[in-house]
């Protein structure tokens, strides 16, 4: 196969051209009754909690998707998750998708859209892509209400004043968008009227505790006590001050009352898929709603979901926190792997990354090799699933299969993007005999009842690969806090580059003789996990120099054109 350019439809052209079947018979592909369906228009709805059933999520077979450590544009999870539930149900085993909601910070910043691509996508997809039915605009509102309770408590001197000292406010705004500008800011200016002055910032909505909190809450009562576990600061004489002391946790929760309820939409060829909940995996921990996930296993025989960026992070967090947190276990792990990030890895640059070369194909294969052994240390069976592009080679690609069948693991090239499920039969043949395999729960890399220090040292050295970890002063005293505000048990959510095993985004490959550095902690009482910072990482991102919403725009008709 040559390089030769190939004219395709856009994603938004391929989703406006498929005809959508009404949402009440999507529903009743996997027996839910028309009268549970809170719709939102013909091919939208709310499911309720109800449809829980923990007997049916024990005999269901769950499938998680993870990737390589990827380039900037992203290999394709979100594509091979849908090709993939495609492909099983062509292959007659009865399967439906549970996603995470995509922020508009990626949309209309460098990656687009996470509704899929090319033959493989949910639909409809501008409105997935968009403001979908309300549920990041209703955690921004609760978390900034809580702000917002916060600045108001510091600034009225009445009975219930908790003498709050603003130097010690961890709670910032949130807004669903890539802003620069807000990173870093100064509120309450304006004289008494506008307050007490004090420095903070804003994080993407993605980033948010309340996003966190709601991605692993098992229902309402569970979500608003959670969100009164929230960490707001400390008084100026050192008591430790949370939500609940403001008084927030009711009409937070009230707030969310919709948005804790997962959304049905359906694939191009008509089968089911639950999207709830969005955080992303360098920053929180990266997989949609547990109860988004447990609803699809009460729901279907096989469910299929993913987990952000690479498997040293998302798949690592879906194994440590949330399986902990919904007593779930996956039956199979795919690992999706592209030509392109193996050449990168291997050492080609962003530009040639289209030009064939086989031998950084095959020196790249160290970066796949180490996320395999990672899956195998869960106690899980891995299957590769090579994300096939247009400028993929047959001796690129057959370099790959051949390596990951000499280690012993399954693979095969998907072609979800250019077939659909038809180019998944494949891959979904690799995964069912996997599932089939798998007669185990998954093992923890780490006990939650262990030392802070000895859980990120277990993610460290066994996950990564690296030689040990190292403390910052910032990060020791830190520490310090977490012990004594009995937070030390919880699970660890690290927040490290997605481009590499170690904490330096240039050492791609499979690094070794490194360390890991925690600059500093962030902890997440009320979601429940510790969050040791590596490096900057940015809980507001910015725009590129030329953003995806540039090409964004909508006619006289309102047909929307650009999204991708």
């Amino acid at each position: 196969m040559d390089n030769t350019t190939i004219s395709v439809p856009s994603d938004i052209e391929i989703a406006q051209a498929a005809t959508l079947q009404h949402i009440n018979a999507i529903a009743s592909l996997v027996g839910i009754h028309v009268d549970d369906l809170e719709h939102y228009g013909k091919y939208k709805a709310k499911l309720p909690l109800h449809l829980i059933d923990d007997k049916k999520i024990t005999t269901s077979n769950l499938v998680l998707v993870t990737a390589i450590n990827p380039t900037p544009a992203g290999e394709g999870k979100t594509t091979t998750t849908i090709g993939l539930t495609e492909g099983l149900n062509k292959n007659g085993l009865q399967a439906m998708a549970v996603l995470r909601e995509p922020s508009l910070g990626p949309v209309f910043g460098v990656k687009g859209g996470a509704a899929g691509g090319g033959y493989s996508q949910v639909v409809p997809m501008e409105d997935i892509n968009l403001h979908f039915t309300g549920d990041f605009s209703a955690v921004e509102k609760a978390n900034n209400l809580l702000a917002a309770l916060i600045d108001n408590n510091i600034q009225n001197k009445t009975d219930n004043n908790l003498n709050i000292d603003p130097r010690t406010v961890a709670w910032k705004r949130v807004m669903d968008m890539n802003d620069r500008a807000l990173r870093n800011i100064i509120v309450a200016l304006g004289g008494k009227n506008g307050g007490i002055p004090r420095e903070t910032g804003f994080n993407i909505t993605a980033a948010s505790e309340i996003m966190a909190i709601l991605c692993l809450s098992k229902d309402l009562e569970e979500l608003k006590t959670k969100i009164g576990n929230i960490y707001v600061g400390n008084s100026f004489a050192g008591k430790a001050i949370y939500a609940r002391d403001l008084n927030a946790q009711g009409a937070m929760a009230a707030l969310l009352k919709d948005a804790i309820m997962p959304n049905l939409v359906q694939t191009l060829e008509g089968n089911p898929v639950i999207i709830h909940g969005g955080p992303f995996a360098n920053i929180a921990q990266g997989t949609n709603t547990m109860i988004a996930t447990r609803m699809g296993m009460s729901l279907s025989n096989y469910v299929v979901t993913e987990a952000g960026f690479g498997a040293d992070l998302g798949a690592e967090k879906f194994f440590d926190i949330k399986c902990g947190y919904a007593g779930i276990s996956p039956k199979a792990v795919v690992i999706v792997a592209t030509i392109r990030a193996l050449k990168y890895h291997g050492g080609v640059a962003i530009a040639d990354l289209k030009q064939e070369n086989v031998e950084a194909v095959k020196k790249g294969l160290s970066n796949l090799e180490k996320h395999i052994e990672n899956i195998q240390q869960f106690g899980v069976p891995a299957v590769v699933s090579i994300n096939k592009f247009y400028t993929d080679t047959y001796e690129e690609l057959q370099a790959v299969v051949d390596h990951v069948k000499s280690i012993g693991a399954r693979v095969a090239v998907a072609e979800g993007w250019e077939k659909g499920g038809e180019g998944m039969r494949k891959i979904a043949t690799q995964v069912a005999e996997a599932v089939a395999s798998c007669n185990n729960s998954y093992t923890p890399i780490y006990d939650w009842n262990d030392t802070v220090e000895n859980k990120i040292a277990a993610i460290a050295t066994k996950i990564y690969g690296a030689d040990g970890v190292k403390y910052d002063a910032k990060a020791l005293t830190d520490l310090k806090k977490i012990y004594k505000l009995g937070l030390d048990k919880l699970p660890i959510c690290m927040a490290k580059t997605q481009y590499s095993f170690s904490d330096n985004p240039k050492l791609l490959g499979r690094p070794v003789g490194f360390h890991i550095t925690i600059r500093e902690f962030e902890f997440a009482a009320g979601a429940g996990f510790l969050i040791p910072i590596c490096g900057e990482m940015l809980r507001m991102p910015g725009l590129p120099q030329v953003p995806a919403a540039e090409a964004i725009d909508i006619d006289a008709v309102g047909k929307i054109g650009g999204l991708f």
